[in-house]
């Protein structure tokens, strides 16, 4: 789990990085816009106007070309559209999608690394056995109890271990007494 953190700090880092330096006073074309949308006018359809302009030329006059209507209607067709400045950071957009990425790759990663270990570290299960007689499975079933409490579990994997065989021990005691000795439990 430390190597996982490590790992992920490291790529992290690469990723930050690999950005490119955009320190200038000015914003990028793609990070500002005046937005105007203009209604539908006598028989002028409505359409929507983009353009990289500054804040104090974000107005009808300037972003609506070529004028759809006649010079002596051009005010009324500008009082109906609505012009909006708008800024972004796309800096900030490529920062968080990348963090998102790295801990997508990191939780791959981890997944690829425990379908690789979990096979070697995999005990034989003793419970997937058909019983042979009931004899047999209670000194079983003493045995491996026994074994799993003068074992102590230290790790969070041999804890997870052990919650599943006392889960698997009861699932056996519950088939046996409803199947074998054809009795309800209480």
């Amino acid at each position: 789990m430390k190597n996982m953190g490590l790992l992920f700090l490291v790529s992290l880092g690469l990723c930050l990085a690999a950005l490119p330096a955009q320190v200038q006073a000015n914003k990028s074309s793609e990070d500002v816009r005046c937005k105007c949308i203009c209604p539908p006018y006598r028989n002028i359809g409505g359409h929507i106007y983009n353009n990289n302009v500054t804040q104090k030329d974000c107005n009808c006059l300037y972003m609506v070309e070529p004028m759809p209507v006649l010079v002596h209607d051009v005010e009324a067709y500008c009082l109906l559209c609505e012009c909006k400045y708008e800024e972004r950071s796309t800096i900030t957009i490529k920062i968080v999608i990348i963090i998102y990425l790295a801990v997508v790759g990191a939780l791959l990663l981890y997944m690829a690394f425990l379908m690789v270990v979990d096979p070697l570290i995999r005990k034989s299960d003793f419970y997937a056995q058909p019983l042979h007689n009931e004899e047999e499975s209670e000194d079983a079933r003493v045995l491996t109890a026994a074994a799993h409490t003068s074992l102590r579990a230290s790790t969070m994997l041999e804890r997870v271990e052990g919650a599943q065989q006392r889960w698997k021990r009861q699932v056996q005691e519950q088939r046996r007494t409803v199947f074998d000795r054809h009795k309800m439990l209480s």
